[in-house]
């Protein structure tokens, strides 16, 4: 039903905010749900929230994952045909020194929406997962059919244990579920801790940028366009519950640019968009991270005809004119 709303939780956040936008602009209600914590600029949040409050078929609620008594109460008032939950603690340092954060939102947090689509009525979870599932995996490109039982990190564990979760209760109580294991996703209005933005201010202040493993790093870099599309896409496309017999109504898909890109080349299309120089620190690896990640997305393209249309040189110079204008560079 087009006029009942869709939940999209961190809607202030990077991808919940680019994907509220794309379902308001298609017409869909959409309530937004984020805590608004600091673990980045509040600011930039904010911003982005400002934006959508703009629309008249948005509405926010303030809520944290991990409050399970206003979750039961956002999900009894709605019943929300469909979820896109996209909040979650995110990246992989940050959970090293701050596990309890990522066992609040990630786990206690992930639990509390499944359990408002299983007691109100929802028909489709679509949830964030990661590339970093794969975790010490060398096998290229990664394939949702690949094991993933050796997560490198705390945040790629709360990952891994979110699709065993969702499959478990696809499984008993036949939701709907669907896992999108996220690739370096970037683009205007992105994380101030991801690389590229990390890079892009680096560049514009003239500090050093920090090229891990001595720069030899492979990213599949995906733009926030291609991402939103899909997922916007797939809120529609339930998986198909065909009885027990056949297994629970859950899957997995890759969402990548299926090309990974090096991070010098990165550097040098940056430097080449804002006419400046980059100092570049080369370092060695970093506990928790990855040297090379690389998306098979055969399933996607085949369920629902995705190909990412944005090259990494577009995609910065999109990014890089966003930050110019947002940052008044």
């Amino acid at each position: 039903m087009p006029d009942q709303p869709i939940l999209v939780t961190g809607a202030a956040g990077f991808i919940g905010f680019h994907v509220a936008r794309r379902l308001l602009a298609e017409g869909r209600a959409v309530v937004g749900l984020d805590n608004l914590n600091d673990y980045y600029d509040p600011e930039l949040k904010a911003a982005r929230l400002n934006i959508l409050r703009c629309e008249p078929r948005f509405a926010f609620e303030q809520v944290d994952l991990a409050d399970r008594a206003s979750m039961e109460r956002l999900f009894a008032k709605h019943r929300f045909p469909a979820v896109v939950h996209l909040a979650a603690q995110a990246g992989v340092r940050h959970s090293i020194d701050h596990p309890h954060a990522y066992v609040d939102a990630n786990l206690e947090g992930f639990v509390n929406v499944l359990e408002g689509c299983r007691h109100h009525g929802c028909g489709h979870l679509v949830y964030a997962s990661s590339s970093s599932v794969y975790g010490a995996n060398t096998k290229l490109p990664f394939s949702v059919d690949d094991k993933t039982d050796h997560p490198v990190s705390l945040y790629a564990a709360t990952k891994k244990a979110n699709e065993l979760i969702a499959h478990s209760y696809s499984h008993l109580y036949r939701l709907p579920v669907t896992g999108l294991r996220f690739f370096t996703i970037y683009g205007p209005w992105g994380r101030p801790d991801m690389a590229i933005f990390l890079f892009t201010k680096a560049i514009v202040d003239g500090t050093p940028i920090k090229l891990f493993n001595h720069g030899r790093m492979r990213r599949d870099f995906t733009h926030i366009d291609d991402v939103t599309r899909v997922v916007v896409q797939l809120v529609d496309q339930a998986p198909r519950d065909d009885g027990p017999a056949a297994g629970a109504p859950a899957r997995i898909y890759n969402v990548g640019n299926n090309h990974p890109e090096e991070l010098t080349h990165v550097v040098a299309v940056l430097e080449q968009e804002l006419g400046r120089a980059a100092v570049r620190e080369m370092l060695p690896m970093q506990p928790g991270d990855v040297t090379e990640t690389f998306a098979d997305v055969a399933e996607l393209m085949r369920d629902t005809g995705f190909r990412p249309q944005t090259s990494i040189e577009d995609g910065l110079a999109d990014f890089v004119a966003w930050y110019r204008d947002h940052y008044r560079i």
